[in-house]
């Protein structure tokens, strides 16, 4: 029943509708007895309920679905094996938890939103000698047990202290007021590497999470299948409209995307430390929401800019976004849950990168290796390479470029041949890139921001014996004064950029050669990486061809 469900889920019409509501009526009725199976139908449905044939399909989904915390109960109580429960590929479903040495932001945020649910995980603790580092910063007398003993029950030290309070509140409330800084914190926490279970409720699981939408889109005819999607013709469309939602609303879909992200074992960076007054919403057609969001200037990376974005189909979350700008290059990092794979993966991807080419002016766009299978296998098994092949990417290296153009000489030949699984991991080995603009083909194929940073290492291990303050004060002095820059004039966001760029800037040895008005528009641009968007700051860069050249030059290694 459940092949026969996976067969009729996508092929569309009529006949096929009827079919599915046959295998619900049936299934209902079914018992599982094994983990693997009652996932498999728990992912068909979720599939369903985002991309539905019809309004009765889509009241029947719902109501399976919400059944299942009643079918894992039934599952735990016969003593079947739940282990798959815990794959971050299925975690999260209803009836089940997830356990983690969740960071430090996100046991708090848990606590904030879901306190009831959070506990830690002892059972899954097992470096106690981390603790007797930190603990006896809040618990007088500690290092008398914990610096000699043996098998120092560090529980029993928590339940003395706590209070009264449930362990984990009160231990997080301990770091709270630890005299450091934020990220101190966060670094002593982390550290731990504590366990700590959440049992999310039905709303919060995968299986019950949903956005609010106003109208459903009915998949009446065939998806979009890649070979139907135009990349370039899809970039090139007029962008949708985006509306910027109020700090309640972005702090309501951060919070979402926060959810399906921990239930995943997944810490997206962006939706961790996203901008709450600065989230938009726009609707790209068929069903799909996005919602896009950078982070505050106290958060925000050295040198490229940051944003993500989470989205959802008929108001089910379906994948998530990442991008890192540099003038008009974007590394993005596009992650399409499993369950959806099949649901028009190629058109939503170009639709979302048109929505950040209007928005940031990025034309160029590069795939981490890790992204198509270089040390990960499910992106090997999935083929992700030739995802992005056949929408009009490239190998940067011209090795690579070659296999690749061997394989697809093969392939032509013989259309059963498919690339194995060692060629893949050939093919992996280096990063893509798709180019819109192609007066500057292959400008960026050298470049990694990497290596900007490791010449700064080098140069502080060579003139500065390794001392980062002094390098730091030293290039915000020279570049201030270089650029005439009154420090006392920037503000907190301003300052931090400042510092940060100070240290790209003064690799550029000809850089007080330049005219006054390029490096009067260098200083717009650092203060744009500390204003209110990013966007500002990557469209200022976009406008200075000197500086793309300096900085694509240091990237390159040449």
């Amino acid at each position: 029943m459940l092949d026969q469900l996976d067969e009729a889920k996508s092929n569309l019409g009529s006949s096929d509708g009827q079919k599915v509501l046959a295998l619900f009526s049936r299934l209902r009725q079914a018992n599982f007895r094994e983990a693997q199976s009652l996932i498999r139908f728990h992912e068909l449905l979720l599939f369903l309920r985002a991309y539905p044939q019809s309004a009765r399909i889509l009241k029947l989904t719902e109501a399976l679905l919400q059944n299942f915390p009643e079918q894992v109960s039934k599952l735990i109580a016969t003593g079947a094996d739940v282990s798959a429960f815990d794959d971050p590929e299925v975690s999260g479903i209803a009836g089940s938890s997830v356990s983690d040495t969740f960071t430090y932001n996100i046991t708090r945020w848990l606590l904030r939103r879901h306190p009831s649910q959070v506990l830690f995980d002892w059972d899954w603790f097992e470096d106690e000698n981390r603790l007797a580092e930190t603990w006896p910063r809040f618990m007088p007398l500690l290092e008398e047990d914990g610096s000699v003993e043996a098998n120092v029950p560090y529980v029993s030290w928590l339940r003395a202290a706590r209070n009264g309070k449930r362990e984990l509140s009160w231990l997080i409330e301990r770091f709270a007021r630890l005299p450091v800084s934020d990220k101190e914190k966060a670094e002593l926490y982390d550290s731990q590497q504590l366990y700590v279970r959440w049992t999310p409720i039905y709303r919060a699981t995968r299986t019950g999470m949903r956005l609010p939408i106003r109208h459903v889109f009915y998949h009446r005819d065939a998806l979009i299948a890649r070979r139907d999607v135009r990349f370039s013709d899809e970039l090139a469309k007029s962008p949708p409209r985006l509306l910027r939602l109020s700090r309640t609303q972005g702090r309501k879909i951060l919070d979402m995307a926060r959810e399906t992200s921990t239930l995943r074992y997944r810490e997206l960076y962006g939706f961790t430390h996203g901008d709450e007054d600065r989230v938009f919403r726009t609707n790209l057609g068929r069903g799909v929401d996005l919602f896009l969001c950078g982070v505050p200037a106290e958060r925000r990376l050295p040198i490229r800019a940051y944003h993500a974005a989470m989205i959802f189909k008929n108001g089910v979350p379906v994948g998530y976004f990442e991008g890192l700008s540099l003038f008009e290059r974007m590394e993005s990092g596009f992650n399409f849950y499993y369950s959806f794979r099949e649901g028009e993966t190629a058109w939503i991807y170009a639709r979302t990168l048109n929505v950040f080419r209007h928005l940031l002016g990025v034309t160029a766009f590069s795939i981490d290796p890790y992204q198509i299978g270089f040390e990960n296998d499910e992106g090997i098994e999935s083929g992700a390479f030739w995802f992005y092949r056949k929408l009009g990417f490239r190998p940067v290296r011209r090795d690579l470029l070659q296999l690749t153009e061997k394989e697809e000489a093969r392939i032509a030949r013989r259309g059963s041949y498919r690339t194995p699984y060692s060629v893949l991991r050939e093919l992996a080995a280096g990063p893509m890139i798709f180019e819109l603009d192609r007066s500057q083909t292959g400008d960026w194929d050298r470049f990694s921001v990497r290596n900007i940073g490791l010449e700064v290492q080098r140069r502080m291990a060579k003139r500065y014996q390794g001392n980062a303050a002094k390098i730091r004060k030293e290039s915000v002095e020279s570049i201030s004064d270089t650029l005439g820059i009154r420090r006392n004039v920037l503000n907190n966001g301003e300052r931090v950029a400042l510092n940060d760029l100070a240290l790209v800037l003064s690799l550029i040895s000809d850089l007080r050669a330049w005219t006054r008005r390029e490096q009067q528009q260098i200083v717009s641009i650092i203060r744009a990486k500390g204003g209110a968007d990013e966007a500002r700051y990557l469209k200022l860069m976009q406008k200075h061809p000197r500086l793309r050249r300096a900085i694509i030059k240091l990237g390159s290694g040449t």
